[in-house]
């Protein structure tokens, strides 16, 4: 394993929870990394990148990946390795799926020159397996060709009965495994979490996109917490092009409002890496 990168700098951390054992490399270059539990369900996180003015995707035509946000920045890939290592399950809308029909939802995916040191951490970790990559989708719209499809890591479709429906005409892989939670209409954060939960037996659930998906993680007050990494650039709207910000579908603001707590910032060159929690309702 080869990279040039320089380690992460610590501005502020407040994180609380259990050390996790981080292979000596990957410890170098991102520092101590700390999460909790919670004894009831999954801990949820999420993790999004955004412009400096709030652009997470800049279109819906092929080129709405977060690689175009961030600069394919390789601090980001890091961190976006190290939160799906520590995944039972990744979690993602069909619009992010047709964005980048060519991914794979895996810590060694996204960032190759860490594909041991994350096989490590999942060792330790007792994750012997690629975390469940899980797709969201009320009409059941998949690209049967997309590569998460044709067997390399196990996938589970949460979708409605008029999905399954749909999806039954495609001849899925035998890693595909289809649970409608719904007879139609927008599916909830809570029913994803119950099928991930009768897949596997899931710890973590990393949530990546897209801003509808993760709308609903926070409507529900399920998203513990949000690793957003602040790229140096101004993507810019014109009402033309649809370029949505984190949440989408959902307004909380001012009668609602969310309000997050800061508990980490790192520094990787002129981009900012934040951590925050969010409290669980009472």
């Amino acid at each position: 394993m080869s990279t040039s990168l320089m380690p992460l700098e610590r501005l502020y951390e407040a994180t609380q929870g259990a050390v996790l054992p981080l292979p000596p490399e990957l410890e170098a270059l991102y520092g101590p990394f700390r999460l909790t539990s919670r004894p009831e369900r999954p801990l949820v996180l999420g993790n999004f990148v955004t412009t400096l003015d709030g652009v997470v995707a800049l279109d819906r035509s092929g080129r709405g990946g977060g690689s175009l946000i961030s600069g394919s920045n390789e601090h980001d890939r890091l961190l976006m390795g190290l939160l799906r290592a520590v995944a039972d399950a990744v979690v993602v809308g069909a619009g992010t799926l047709r964005s980048v029909p060519r991914h794979l939802w895996t810590p060694e995916y996204i960032y190759p020159p860490f594909a041991a040191a994350y096989r490590q951490l999942r060792a330790a970790l007792s994750k012997p397996e690629p975390p469940l990559n899980v797709i969201v989708t009320a009409r059941g719209e998949i690209d049967p060709d997309a590569r998460v499809l044709a067997g390399q890591v196990p996938v589970l479709i949460v979708t409605t009965a008029a999905g399954e429906a749909c999806l039954a005409r495609l001849r899925l892989a035998s890693n595909v495994s289809v649970e409608a939670v719904s007879a139609a209409g927008a599916i909830s954060a809570s029913a994803v979490l119950g099928a991930i939960g009768r897949r596997r037996a899931s710890r973590v659930v990393l949530v990546e996109g897209g801003p509808y998906l993760i709308g609903h993680f926070f409507a529900e007050r399920l998203l513990d917490e949000l690793f957003l990494t602040l790229s140096p650039q101004v993507a810019g709207r014109d009402g033309a092009v649809d370029r949505p910000g984190l949440v989408a579908g959902k307004i909380f603001a001012p009668t609602r409002p969310l309000w997050a707590t800061l508990v980490g910032v790192k520094r990787g060159g002129s981009h900012l890496f934040l951590r925050y929690s969010f409290a669980s309702p009472a």
